[in-house]
C-alpha cells in the first residue's frame, strides 16, 4: 500500500514538473497576452464587442497569427529539463511581463527569444518559434520606437506622396483635399510604416513555417512586399483625400475592415509567392 502511494506521488510530481519548452511557452503566452491586452480593451470600449471582433480587437491578423504559431512551435521540445540559468532569466522576465505596460512585455518577449536563440540548445522547431516571436516584436515595439524617433519625417513622407498623387498643397502632415474643401490630417496610425513592419513579420513567419531556405532573392521579395503595402496605404490615403465624403466612407469601421483585408491579402499573396517552392512541394 505504501509502495502504491509512493508510485502515485512520483507520477504526480512528474506531471507537475515543467519542461523547458513549457516554461518558455508559458512566459511567451503571458508576455504576448499582456502586450496585446491594452489595445484589446480599448477596442472593445470604443467599438463595442461585435465591431471589435470584426476589427480583430485593434490588432492585425498577422500579429495574432504570428503569436499563435510562434508559441505553438515553442512547445515542441517537451523532454528538455529546466536549467538554473533558465529560472534566473525567467524570474527577471516574469517581473517585466506582469507590469501593466505593454512595451515592457514586448521587451521581455524580445529578451526571451534572444535567450533561446543565443544561449540554449533547444530543438529546431523551438528555435523557429523564437524567431517568429522575435519578429513579432518589430511591429509591436521596435517599429513604434522607430516611429517615435522619426515621427515627423515619416508622416511628412506619406503626406508628400499623397499630395503628389492628388496634385494638391501640403504642409507638414496636412494635405489639401482634391476638391479644395478642406485638409486631410495624416495621423500616426495611418502611417505606411505600420504596414511595412507587418509585411516583414509575415515574411519571417511564413518562411519559418515552410522551412524556407534563405537566399539573396528573399531580400527582393521582402522589399516588394513592403513597397506594395506602402503603395496600397498611400492609395487609401489619396482616396480619402478626394473629398470629405470619400474620407467618411473609407475611414469608417467598414472601410477600415475592407482596407485591412486588402492589405492582409496582398501581403500573404506576395510572401507566399516568395516561398512558393516550399509551399508547392508540400502540396
Amino acid at each position: 500500500m505504501l509502495r502504491q502511494i509512493s508510485k502515485n506521488t512520483g507520477a504526480k510530481s512528474k506531471l507537475l514538473r515543467l519542461s523547458r519548452s513549457e516554461l518558455f511557452a508559458g512566459l511567451f503566452i503571458l508576455g504576448c497576452a499582456n502586450g496585446l491586452a491594452g489595445r484589446v480593451i480599448r477596442s472593445i470600449d470604443q467599438l463595442g464587442l461585435a465591431n471589435a471582433i470584426l476589427d480583430t480587437f485593434g490588432h492585425s491578423v498577422i500579429v495574432l497569427t504570428a503569436c499563435f504559431l510562434g508559441i505553438s512551435f515553442i512547445f515542441d521540445d517537451q523532454n528538455d529539463e529546466i536549467r538554473s540559468a533558465d529560472i534566473a532569466v525567467s524570474a527577471v522576465l516574469l517581473f517585466l511581463m506582469i507590469l501593466p505596460v505593454s512595451a515592457m512585455s514586448w521587451l521581455a518577449v524580445t529578451a526571451l527569444a534572444l535567450y533561446i536563440l543565443l544561449f540554449t540548445a533547444a530543438s529546431e522547431l523551438c528555435h523557429r518559434g523564437a524567431i517568429i516571436l522575435l519578429a513579432t516584436t518589430v511591429p509591436m515595439l521596435w517599429g513604434r520606437l522607430l516611429f517615435a524617433l522619426f515621427r515627423n519625417l515619416i508622416l511628412e513622407l506619406d503626406a508628400s506622396l499623397v499630395a503628389l498623387t492628388l496634385g494638391t498643397y501640403r504642409s507638414a502632415n496636412l494635405v489639401e483635399f482634391a476638391d479644395r474643401s478642406g485638409t486631410l490630417l495624416i495621423f500616426s496610425p495611418c502611417s505606411s510604416l505600420a504596414n511595412i513592419s507587418l509585411a516583414m513579420l509575415w515574411w519571417v513567419t511564413i518562411s519559418q513555417v515552410v522551412r524556407h531556405r534563405w537566399c539573396h532573392q528573399d531580400i527582393l521579395w521582402c522589399l516588394f512586399a513592403c513597397a506594395s503595402v506602402a503603395a496600397l496605404n498611400v492609395t487609401r490615403l489619396s482616396l480619402m483625400g478626394l473629398s470629405h465624403s470619400h474620407y467618411d466612407a473609407i475611414h469608417s469601421t467598414v472601410g477600415n475592415i475592407v482596407v485591412n483585408a486588402l492589405t492582409l491579402g496582398l501581403t500573404v499573396l506576395i510572401c507566399m509567392l516568395g516561398v512558393r517552392r516550399e509551399v508547392f512541394s508540400r502540396a
